[in-house]
């Protein structure tokens, strides 16, 4: 008989941008490095003869928990890799709900039926994980060992393991980052102790901080989107112009020195540019924020520049200024920069904090218009 304990990774940037993650390969956030340490507490005393991990790099990490104190080497495999999700892949879970609102409920309450261009299906994805675990298993015949994969992929073969219908409204629950499932193997076959237990986090959950998880037949309205923005409609040019000078009031204390036709101006260059790069920033179909990007700029230094980042104030304070964040990387990741950077007064800590809390690094001083300005980088 082989033990398993079968753990999804920790937090990832997918999980904290609100993403499509997949095969996308973000990294470990500073929370899921404290989840790590965690399940490293949780194992010390537990005996394990051999470390699997899905190829992703937030599964090797979170398997390296498992390896501490213990001279084991890690064996990777892409076969625990997350399920494919095709052109799902990197967009934001707000997009997603909006453009394909039946294959989200699908995803979330029916599985098997749920399929989107270039997906790996349900079925294909239950045969790899159980042929994956069987062989681990197999390979470690009387041994204990710890395999650390995906959300959904382990979710699905949970429920082949189980017998859960895919759309049995009260089946397979989601698992918490690092959450942990006890598995035995005899004679061919699985049978589970006990599945997505985080007993071991806390005040760590990440699902303590999110609420999508808790009714899947809804969408989660934490999860923004974003749509083109056009700088050359009055009624979104006025939007946009709004947004940007109560950020600079914000920064400086007073609208002195802003001139909405020189902003106005660079967003419909970049625009012009690249759709993709102006955004308003939607809850529901609330306009409440605009994203600015530059494709042009910072590109010799092979990074990417976020010229306007702004949420309404009414929507500050709410964990949702991080997607922004999440949806500059996604731009700038696709064109191979290896950092985003801005701008932020020196005389705005509060937007300084909320930057250098998500990983963003001061790199010099430099004069601004009103006030000087501290340049900021966050390695993607």
């Amino acid at each position: 008989m082989t033990t398993i304990y079968l753990i999804r990774h920790a937090e990832a940037e997918g999980n904290l941008f609100r993403r499509a993650q997949g095969h996308w390969n973000g990294k470990i956030t500073p929370l899921g490095k404290k989840q790590i340490d965690a399940l490293a507490e949780r194992f010390k005393d537990v005996r394990l003869d051999a470390v699997y991990s899905s190829d992703l790099d937030r599964a090797k990490e979170t398997a390296g928990a498992l390896l501490r104190g213990r001279a084991l080497e890690l064996r990777t495999t892409r076969e625990l890799r997350e399920i494919h999700m095709g052109v799902w892949e990197g967009d934001s879970w707000g997009n997603l709900s909006y453009k394909w609102p039946e294959q989200m409920y699908l995803f979330n309450n029916d599985p098997a039926k749920w399929h989107v261009p270039g997906c790996e299906s349900f079925d294909m994805c239950s045969r790899r994980m159980t042929a994956a675990l069987k062989g681990i298993a197999e390979e470690n015949d009387g041994k204990t060992v710890g395999v650390v994969a995906h959300g959904m992929c382990i979710k699905i073969f949970l429920m082949g393991v189980l017998g859960i219908r895919s759309d049995d409204p009260e089946g397979m629950m989601h698992g918490d980052n690092t959450s942990v499932s006890l598995l035995r193997y005899d004679n061919g076959a699985f049978t589970v102790e006990y599945y997505n237990d985080n007993s071991h986090l806390g005040p760590l959950s990440t699902f303590a901080r999110q609420q999508w998880w808790r009714d899947t037949r809804k969408d989660d309205p934490s999860s923004l989107r974003f749509a083109p923005l056009n700088p050359r409609d009055r009624q979104e040019a006025a939007f946009y112009t709004d947004c940007y000078r109560d950020s600079w009031i914000v920064a400086h204390g007073t609208d002195a020195g802003f001139m909405s036709s020189v902003y106005l101006s660079s967003a419909r260059s970049h625009a012009a540019r690249d759709s993709e790069s102006l955004l308003k920033v939607l809850y529901g179909d609330e306009p409440i924020g605009v994203l600015e990007l530059d494709p042009k700029r910072g590109k010799e230094e092979n990074c990417g520049w976020i010229s306007f980042l702004y949420l309404r104030p009414e929507h500050r304070g709410q964990g949702l200024g991080v997607q922004l964040i999440g949806m500059a990387e996604s731009y700038f990741y696709a064109k191979s920069r290896r950092a985003v950077r801005l701008h932020v007064a020196v005389t705005n800590e509060h937007a300084i904090g909320f930057y250098r809390h998500y990983g963003f690094r001061d790199l010099r001083i430099d004069p601004g218009v009103s006030s000087d300005q501290i340049l900021m980088e966050r390695s993607i």
